[in-house]
């Protein structure tokens, strides 16, 4: 649970900016149904999912910068209340997130952007083997949640209407079980207003060129998760990597990397079979796209197991998560680990980037 709470802290890291800003506050109304994505979970939708946003938010604006190259994003904490499609089972959650808004389209009275938060949510129903049989999909009280979005607004002069479409993910990776997890598509309908001076609306604005370079780093990961049944133990799981990184864009970055694991649940795999530390071993080679946003780096990528002795998994697995990045070549790193839709673990690490090249 620690690591959860670390995974929340940093994804409130974009509220921190300080720029000439203004501020406001939001409320969204939301529709959606639960997405059975394994059909052992076909029986858990049973009703519509309906929920609350409360966020505070802040518009940034600050020439000359990141900022500007992102025609002036929002960030903001959002407080969630709502049901997930089956309060039965799988109850009500509530929940308190970071996120950043990128406008794609940002005109004089209309913005079309793209939404990315992360943080903590509590449910009242989670699985137990006497009172709650059924919720095969959330395994403890506390999970995360990540929420992506497309987001359409009608700007006036302090008031905005908005209509959006987004997939709500609740899981706690694999930290305990059962974590099949929880995806929500919703349909949302909000209005906002900002407090105090407003600004004249951004006009899309040509980004400034930035000259390709090319970074060289590696980072040090740890995790820990359990395994079905429920009530076993927790598994220590090591990995690193090595990555060559470059900044594509004002708003875009791209890298390769090799990935090396060691993942001591899978000598729970075959247990007939004897193991040892280097047959855990498993190596893979990996590629991401990421949105740099100052310090802040959202992070997308796949990678494909190149040795991997036992393939418990498949030989593709999927890495979304966050970075923090510091002026001194430190970086910490908190990503969700997956097999397509199936969470591994939460990855919780720290890396260097090392002297970059033109």
């Amino acid at each position: 649970m620690k690591t959860l709470f670390l995974y929340c802290i940093i994804s409130l890291i974009p509220l921190g900016a300080w720029t000439q800003s203004e501020w406001g506050y939001s409320y969204q109304l939301k529709l959606g149904t639960l997405a059975a994505h394994r059909g052992s979970m076909a029986d858990l939708p049973q009703q519509l999912a309906w929920a609350s946003e409360f966020s505070f938010f802040k518009h940034l604006h600050q020439p000359d910068s990141w900022i500007e190259d992102y025609k002036d994003p929002t960030v903001g904490a959002t407080l969630f209340i709502g049901s997930v499609g089956n309060n039965d089972v799988l109850g009500r959650f509530v929940a308190l997130y970071g996120f950043s808004e990128l406008p794609f389209v940002a005109l004089e009275h209309f913005e079309l952007s793209w939404k990315l938060g992360t943080g903590l949510a509590v449910t009242n129903r989670k699985f137990d083997t006497d009172f709650n049989p059924e919720n095969i999909a959330i395994g403890s009280h506390l999970n995360m949640m990540i929420v992506m979005a497309l987001k359409a607004q009608y700007r006036l002069n302090k008031s905005s209407y908005s209509l959006g479409l987004d997939i709500t993910h609740f899981s706690n990776s694999a930290f305990k079980v059962p974590n099949l997890g929880l995806n929500v598509p919703y349909l949302s309908f909000g209005y906002s207003r900002k407090i105090g001076n407003v600004r004249n609306a951004t006009i899309d604005r040509k980004a400034p060129f930035i000259r390709k370079k090319i970074y060289f780093g590696g980072s040090a990961i740890a995790s820990m998760k359990e395994l079905m049944p429920e009530g076993g133990p927790k598994y220590a799981i090591y990995a690193g990597n090595l990555f060559a990184r470059s900044i594509i864009g004002p708003k875009a970055g791209f890298e390769v990397g090799l990935d090396v694991f060691s993942n001591q649940a899978h000598t729970n795999f075959e247990p007939l079979v004897t193991k040892t530390q280097w047959t855990l071993l498993q190596l893979g080679f990996y590629s991401a796209y990421f949105v740099p946003m100052n310090h802040i780096h959202f992070v997308f990528g796949m990678g494909a197991y190149i040795r991997d002795w036992y393939k418990p998994n498949g030989p593709i697995y999927h890495r979304i998560g966050v970075r923090y990045q510091w002026f001194n070549g430190l970086f910490g790193h908190m990503a969700i680990k997956s097999h397509w839709a199936k969470a591994d673990y939460l990855e919780l690490g720290i890396g260097f980037v090392f002297k970059r090249t033109n």
